[in-house]
């Protein structure tokens, strides 16, 4: 569980977030799954250990993948 009264911003959010397990929605209709190893500040994100999930389904264990800020709706903790 994420600590946030110590965050002020956004970033500093994810940045908690780092080496945790979080949730990535995309505008696709696809969720990843993974540890969160990497974010910049267009909020392209790495995940390592990531599953691919559609309809509540697991399609595929991928590893570690990049995924491009502008195709994210949300990025959560899992």
């Amino acid at each position: 569980m994420l600590k946030m009264e110590n965050t002020s911003r956004p970033l500093d959010t994810l940045n908690a977030a780092r080496h945790k397990s979080v949730m990535v929605d995309l505008k696709n209709g696809l969720r990843y799954v993974g540890k969160l190893k990497a974010f910049d500040i267009h909020i392209n994100v790495v995940l390592d250990d990531a599953e691919e999930h559609k309809d509540g389904q697991a399609l595929r264990k991928l590893g570690t993948v990049f995924i491009r800020g502008d195709t994210i709706t949300i990025l959560s903790p899992a």
